[in-house]
C-alpha cells in the first residue's frame, strides 16, 4: 500500500507463552507487535480482510505466523505511550496506543454492528514469569484501569455521547507476556503485581489518548460540549427563535458567558449531575434547580425569577437543558447595553 504504515516490533530471546484477546493463548512465540494503518488504508483493510491484512504484513516484516502475535489499530504508533512501573524488583512494562474520537462505546448500552480492529492496543511485560492464571487475570486488571482512564477523562460514547460515558472503544485488544524471572501465580486486584498492571496502563491509557486526540483533565468546557455534540451555534439559533429576541446574538453571548469561570464551572458541575440522574444516583433536581435560578441572576445582574425554556424541545438530557435553559435565561434578562454584539436603545 502506498500510505506510511507503522509498526511497533518487540522481539524476545527467547519464545514466550502470550494471551491475547486476538488469538487467545499461543505458545512459541518469539516477536509481538502493534501495527498502525492510516486513515487511507482503513477502507482497503475492511476489504481485504484481517486474515489477509496479517500475512501481508507478516510478510513484508519478515516474520513467520506461527511465532508472532501482533495487534492492529488506527492509532498513530508515533503517539505510543510507555509507561513502566516498580515495586521493588517487580517491574511491570505497558505500551498503549489509544483514540477515542470515533468508536468508544458504552457496553452494554450501545449497540454493536461489527468488528474491526484495535483502538486502544495494550502489551503488558514484566520482568517475572507469569503463571496461566495470572496473564488471565492481568487482562482483567487492565480492562478495569482502562476503563477507568477513561472514565476519569469523561471519554463519551460515540453514540450516545450526550448521556453515556465510553467504557472502551469496542475494538480494543491486548497482549500479556509470560516474561522470564521468578515465577508468579497471582495478579488479583489485591496483589502487588495486580496494583502495577494497574497503574501502568491507566498511566499509559490517559497518555496515549492526549497524544492521540489531545483530551487531557484540564480542557475547557467548549472541548467538552463539542465531545457531547453539544454545538453552541444551534442551541443558540433555538433559543433565538424561542425568544424572539432576533437583535441578541446567542452565540456569542453563549460563548462570553462560558469565558467566565463561574459559568463555566457551573455547565461543567451540571454535566457531571447529568451522569449521575441518568443513572438514577441523583433522584431530587430542586438543588440544583434553584442554582439555576442564582446562575441565570448573577448572568442578568438582577433577580431572575422565571427561568425561560428555549431548548424545551431540544433533544436534551434534562440536566442539560435545565442548565442552558439557566443560562440563556440570564443572558436573555440582561439589558442589551450589557450583551455583546447588541446596541443599548
Amino acid at each position: 500500500q502506498d500510505f506510511p504504515n507503522k509498526t511497533l516490533i518487540i522481539e524476545f530471546t527467547s519464545p514466550q507463552k502470550i494471551v491475547s484477546t486476538m488469538e487467545g493463548q499461543r505458545d512459541g512465540i518469539s516477536v509481538v507487535g502493534n501495527h498502525y494503518s492510516p486513515p487511507p488504508a482503513w477502507s482497503l483493510d475492511h476489504l481485504l480482510g484481517l486474515e489477509e491484512v496479517r500475512r501481508r504484513l507478516y510478510g513484508v516484516l519478515g516474520q513467520s505466523p506461527e511465532r508472532a502475535s501482533f495487534l492492529f489499530t488506527g492509532a498513530d504508533m508515533d503517539n505510543l505511550a510507555v509507561r513502566q512501573v516498580e515495586f521493588k524488583e517487580l517491574k511491570v512494562i505497558a505500551l498503549v496506543t489509544a483514540g477515542v474520537e470515533s468508536n468508544a462505546v458504552r457496553m452494554s448500552r450501545d449497540r454493536g454492528d461489527y468488528y474491526e480492529p484495535g483502538t486502544i492496543n495494550i502489551i503488558l511485560l514484566t520482568n517475572r514469569s507469569l503463571s496461566p492464571r495470572a496473564m488471565t487475570r492481568a487482562v482483567i486488571d487492565a480492562t478495569e484501569a482502562k476503563t477507568a482512564a477513561l472514565w476519569d477523562l469523561d471519554i463519551r460514547s460515540s453514540f450516545t455521547s450526550r448521556v453515556n460515558p465510553a467504557t472502551g472503544t469496542g475494538t480494543d485488544n491486548i497482549i500479556v507476556v509470560q516474561g522470564t524471572g521468578g515465577p508468579l501465580d497471582n495478579a488479583g486486584g489485591h496483589t502487588k503485581l495486580g496494583e502495577l498492571i494497574a497503574s501502568a496502563v491507566y498511566e499509559g491509557v490517559q497518555e496515549a489518548i492526549y497524544k492521540q486526540n489531545g483530551i487531557f483533565p484540564g480542557r475547557k468546557i467548549f472541548q467538552r460540549l463539542q465531545e457531547r455534540r453539544l454545538e453552541l451555534y444551534a442551541l443558540s439559533s433555538q433559543a433565538r427563535l424561542a425568544c424572539g429576541s432576533p437583535d441578541r446574538d446567542y452565540a456569542a453571548l453563549l460563548e462570553e458567558a462560558l469565558l467566565e469561570p463561574t459559568v463555566a464551572g457551573f455547565l461543567e458541575s451540571a454535566l457531571a449531575v447529568s451522569d449521575a440522574y441518568e443513572r438514577v444516583l441523583v433522584q431530587d433536581l430542586e438543588p440544583f434547580r434553584q442554582w439555576c435560578r442564582l446562575t441565570a441572576s448573577e448572568i442578568a445582574g438582577q433577580p431572575v425569577r422565571v427561568l425561560l425554556d428555549p431548548l424545551g424541545d431540544a433533544d436534551l438530557p434534562p440536566v442539560i437543558r435545565m442548565a442552558f435553559n439557566a443560562i440563556l435565561s440570564g443572558l436573555q434578562s440582561r439589558p442589551l447595553s450589557a450583551s455583546t454584539g447588541t446596541k443599548a436603545p
